[in-house]
């Protein structure tokens, strides 16, 4: 099928000759789209569509975003102030001082926004059976039992650092909170600061039926007499500190890139302060007071201090809905069961994808029969060779497990695992050093790149020939976070894909240029050039027939290159549809320039992650899929893969994906041209959530499979009544259903 555009036909846009595309009015700073994305986050947890618990999730969302944000993108731009960089981007040309007032402007309506709900829910939240209180509001008999708890449990833990010129200033953690102590001794002044261990639970929850939680900071700070005897405590409040994690990475001068990655995530635990976060509802008397004492003791701008009206990192609402939502899940989205196909499960995925390629669309489709194709081939006798890339995966991967003992097993496996994966270098040194004593072949990465590719290439011997069995898609071999997000994945025998993958295996393991790819287009060489070629292509058939239509779907479009080719598009009449989740700095609706782009933002119950690029081409139409955003990043600085969807099934299926994505009328927000996001709703038309129709779809599939099933079952043990000598069969055919008992 081809889509139709949603863009009525225009064959008379007005057009610009020769337009400046360096004019900033015509981009989007990145940080700040960065921002709106996040407060699309926020205004989830103001949306009645979404359960009680899962709106107090999205506020926890929106904070651990941010603390990623601050950690990276606002530390580069405070580097940048520091050192005196005149520009701090290449799009709207804002000088590092005018973007960081930006930014902490921009952020200020998004934390009013943020606490305003986060006030509103806690207010609703007895409607759930539990409730948050402060100290201050228990009864005597509550007072008791929390200074038991105290004593026994959190006073031991405590280690008070007296602030004066024989004590030195103290190494805090990264985004641990403290208190801040400001103490009388007669008339002497002093200061103090408390840490929290980060081993202590967050909240106590009282003991008996009320189900009553205090946070532990306000905990402490009630009894904090208890640790300073004979002062007067002036003033105490929670703080928290934000450190830069923007560090470079000097791997061209490692000899031993595991130790070298060590010490960088060493060394970013003591990165330089880029925020401090002060809970101002503990001040007594002047809120100036604390502002010289950081921005002296952190040497940190003071436009970075941050007084909030609430409590400090809010992602401990991420336990809070774990521990409501056993109890009442009514409060919770409900939940499913993905699409599991038992075809596509141990030799029977061999023999499906030799007959045709395999579509998965996860999470509605399990992620099961990918981490089947490597389980199986670790114990199968027929399989010679496993080769994989991995980014990130979960902590008790399965996949990690099953090249282990493929390795054990006498299998030549190969596995590269991208050491400089943002925040997962821990975890995935982890991973290396027990790939390599199982056995495996153990890549690092490509020197000063990071490889984000997601291609598995299994290889057996059947009869007497090779057939390699081949695995691309658009999202990480991580089991957990599968079932949160949106991507979608291929397994192929196609031998020229397979051919591809395996010469791009030889490219990454070995001494050898680069490879020419008949199917596959592989950054950091040619993906962009790709895109802009199929660009040009469609502007090409708009001019000769009026139709040219393109389709993308990303997390974020930041490419300075890819957006003047877009801009170009749109100026010869191109109908542009970008489904863009995150960081958008194209300005769509631009007369002469972008007035044919449409650009929406899906934020909702699952996180879409899936890269598809589709092209018109007059009906010919070319439909593409990746592990690459167009970002610079992407393009030039990692190891993407973007590889042709060639099955007419699987493409009419992801074309119906992508009309169903710009149907939504639910979640989907729409970018204007002054840079405002608008939630869409229905007006006179069915209400489309493109998430939840997805999902139930998955269950109506799973309904009619074991309807299927149910009735073969029936057939059979018919048939074995009239024929006893198929009974001996009727315990194998049933072993097959088991799955679904």
């Amino acid at each position: 099928m081809s889509l139709k555009p949603l863009i009525p036909s225009n064959n008379s846009i007005p057009s610009i000759p020769n337009p400046d595309f360096n004019d900033p009015s015509l981009y989007f700073n990145r940080e700040l789209s960065w921002l709106d994305f996040n407060q699309r986050c926020i205004l989830n947890a103001y949306d009645h569509l979404n359960p009680f618990l899962e709106q107090l999730n999205f506020i926890a969302i929106a904070s651990s975003n941010l603390d990623e944000f601050y950690m990276v993108r606002v530390a580069g731009v405070y580097d940048q102030l520091l050192a005196g960089v005149a520009i701090a981007e290449n799009k709207t040309y804002q000088t590092p001082d005018e973007l960081l007032d930006h930014i902490i402007a921009q952020n200020q309506k998004n934390l009013q926004l943020q606490y305003q709900r986060y006030q509103e829910l806690i207010q609703e939240l007895p409607q759930t059976g539990y409730q948050i209180k402060q100290m201050k509001d228990l009864t005597h008999q509550e007072v008791d039992q929390v200074q038991a708890y105290f004593d026994q449990l959190i006073l031991p833990t405590l280690s008070p650092l007296a602030i004066d010129a024989y004590r030195p200033f103290p190494h805090l953690v990264n985004k641990a909170i403290n208190i801040y102590i400001d103490l009388k001794e007669g008339k002497q002044r002093k200061q103090a600061i408390l840490p929290i261990p980060q081993l202590l639970d967050r909240y106590y929850l009282l003991e008996g039926d009320t189900n009553t939680l205090i946070l532990i900071e306000d905990i402490i700070i009630y009894f904090l007499d208890s640790l300073f005897k004979g002062y007067q405590i002036n003033q105490a409040f929670p703080f928290r500190i934000t450190r830069n994690a923007d560090f470079d990475l000097a791997e061209e001068e490692a000899d031993d890139l595991l130790a070298v990655i060590e010490d960088y995530v060493q060394k970013r635990k003591n990165g330089m302060a880029v925020r401090i976060e002060i809970d101002q509802r503990y001040f007594n008397g002047s809120p100036s007071l604390p502002d010289s004492f950081f921005t002296t003791h952190f040497e940190l701008d003071s436009r970075l201090i941050d007084q909030i009206e609430g409590p400090l990192d809010l992602t401990y609402l991420f336990s809070l809905r774990q521990l409501i939502g056993q109890t009442n899940p009514q409060f919770l989205f409900k939940p499913y069961q993905p699409y599991l196909n038992p075809k596509l499960l141990g030799e029977k995925l061999f023999d499906a994808a030799r007959q045709s390629d395999l579509y998965f669309h996860h999470p509605y489709d399990d992620f099961k029969p990918i981490i089947e194709l490597v389980s199986h081939a670790a114990t199968d006798p027929q399989t010679i060779s496993i080769k994989q890339t991995l980014y990130r995966v979960s902590k008790h991967s399965p996949i990690i497990q099953a090249l282990k003992l493929a390795a054990q097993n006498g299998k030549e496996v190969t596995v590269l695992v991208e050491l400089k994966a943002r925040f997962d270098e821990e975890n995935n040194v982890y991973w290396a050093k027990e790939l390599e004593e199982a056995g495996c072949h153990v890549l690092y990465g490509v020197s000063e790149l990071k490889t984000h590719s997601k291609i598995c290439l299994v290889i057996r011997k059947e009869g007497d020939h090779i057939q390699p069995y081949l695995h691309l898609g658009t999202g990480n071999y991580n089991d957990k976070t599968a079932k949160l997000y949106t991507d979608m994945g291929l397994i192929t025998t196609h031998p020229g894909l397979c051919q591809d993958a395996i010469e791009f295996f030889n490219y990454l393991s070995g001494y050898c240029q680069r490879p020419e790819y008949r199917y596959l287009h592989v950054s950091p060489f040619e993906i962009r050039d790709s895109l802009m070629d199929a660009i040009d292509e469609e502007i090409s058939y708009q001019e000769e027939f009026g139709n040219g239509h393109i389709i993308a779907k990303m997390n974020s479009l930041t490419d300075k290159s890819l957006i003047q080719k877009l801009y170009q598009a749109s100026q010869a009449g191109v109908k542009i549809d970008l489904i863009v989740r995150g960081i958008c700095c194209l300005r769509p609706g631009i007369k002469g320039i972008s007035e044919t782009i449409h650009v929406r933002s899906i934020v909702g119950r699952l996180l879409e992650h899936s890269r598809i690029y589709y092209f018109h081409r007059n009906g010919q139409q070319r439909l593409f899929l990746s592990s690459a955003d167009m970002m610079t990043r992407n393009m030039v600085k990692r190891v993407e893969i973007e590889f042709p969807i060639l099955d007419k099934k699987i493409e009419d299926k992801i074309l119906n994906f992508l009309n169903l994505q710009l149907s939504d009328n639910q979640h989907a927000f729409i970018l204007d041209s002054a840079g405002k996001y608008h939630l869409t709703r229905p007006n006179n038309e069915p209400a489309v959530n493109s998430q939840e129709i997805l999902i139930q779809d998955a269950v109506d599939r799973q309904k009619k499979l074991r309807s299927q099933q149910d009735q073969s079952k029936t057939r059979l043990v018919s048939r074995t009544k009239r024929s006893p000598r198929l009974l001996s069969n009727l315990w194998q055919a049933l072993k097959a259903w088991y799955p679904f008992k």
